[in-house]
């Protein structure tokens, strides 16, 4: 008896037909199947502190008398001096916001009620650098030099009490983070400090007698 033939496989002529038809994309869908990082991403938003420092033209520096004082920072020559020694990422990331001729209010910080601050004036004289290992400026800073002392120290407590008064003041990080040693200072806070700390004198200026 001859068998009967079996084929392996049998394809139905729909499904012959299909093998042989082609299916095209649209160009932007093929696009994308190919390339799927194609799509832009969006820009996280920046923080409000991030904002605040991008628009500053006003800042705070904080320091120990002990280490650095006003008395130190007016000595040096011509008043100019390095602030470096910063290693808080958001204290560093101001330092870098800084441009040159930016006012500085020049804080001195300390264990004691008595010792916190702001004690005179100080402006960017050359903007953020990085110094080579063993130098003063190592890790990055720029150099500030001071422009007058205040008639009239304000203290941290003065600047608690306006907190409900001054426009900028309730989110000023001097009150809100109290370890942060490097932020914007909002203009309304800056005028206000200013008008109660008297004024000061520039450097060349002599003090008008009553």
């Amino acid at each position: 008896m001859v068998g009967l033939g079996i084929p392996r496989a049998f394809t139905s002529p729909s499904a012959h037909f299909a093998a042989k038809t082609r299916t095209v994309s649209p160009p932007a869908i093929a696009a994308a199947a190919l390339n799927p990082h194609t799509m832009p991403k969006k820009k996280a938003a920046p923080t409000p502190a991030a904002a605040a420092a991008a628009a500053s033209k006003y800042w705070l520096l904080k320091t120990e008398p002990g280490e650095w004082s006003w008395s130190d920072q007016a000595g040096a020559p011509g008043g100019v001096a390095p602030w470096d020694g910063v290693r808080n990422r958001q204290a560093m990331n101001n330092l870098r916001a800084m441009r040159r001729g930016d006012r500085c209010l020049f804080y001195h910080s300390g264990a004691g009620a008595a010792s916190r601050r702001v004690v005179g004036v100080v402006e960017v004289a050359r903007e953020w650098y990085e110094g080579e290992e063993g130098e003063a400026a190592a890790g990055g800073a720029v150099d500030v030099r001071a422009v007058g002392e205040f008639q009239k120290p304000v203290a941290l407590g003065e600047v608690k009490k306006a907190a409900g008064e001054v426009e900028g003041m309730k989110d000023f990080a001097l009150l809100r983070q109290a370890r942060l040693s490097v932020m914007p200072v909002p203009e309304k806070v800056w005028d206000w400090i200013c008008e109660m700390g008297g004024g000061f004198v520039q450097d060349g200026e002599e003090e008008e007698e009553d």
